[in-house]
């Protein structure tokens, strides 16, 4: 389920981070489903278990998480709305892209078809779900 890719350059904390925020999004994980253990995850990805302790940590500070002494980690309630938020805040990231983009020579109607495609990705991962 969760895979590590050594030749990138964000930490490996940080691409745990963003994994389980992913299958949150996905609906791969819900509310109360319990994460891997640090310990079992440490030794399935041959990653130091201080590393998973601080993606579980900081899954923890965001509320995506949280933890029962001697029983683990789970999915908060309210996670997905968290990282909706979290995310919102890149929508100035995004408006400085396309202010490049635009800046390039890139057409208004390309860049709004790559979101619309954006979009329709969405649509079709929902719907899939919503078969299965």
């Amino acid at each position: 389920m969760f895979q590590i890719d050594v030749m990138s350059r964000k930490p490996v904390y940080e691409q745990l981070v963003s994994q389980v925020e992913r299958f949150i999004l996905t609906g791969v994980m819900r509310q109360d489903d319990q994460i891997p253990s640090v310990r079992s995850l440490s030794m399935e990805l041959a990653v130091n278990p201080n590393t998973i302790q601080k993606a579980y940590s900081e899954l923890d500070r965001r509320g995506i998480t949280y933890s029962v002494p001697g029983r683990g980690s789970f999915v908060a309630a309210g996670a997905v709305e968290r990282i909706g938020e979290r995310r919102r805040g890149k929508l100035k990231e995004f408006i400085a892209l396309v202010s490049e983009l635009a800046l390039a020579g890139i057409q208004k109607e390309e860049i709004l078809a790559c979101v619309e495609e954006a979009f329709q990705n969405r649509e079709r991962f929902q719907a899939k779900e919503a078969a299965q």
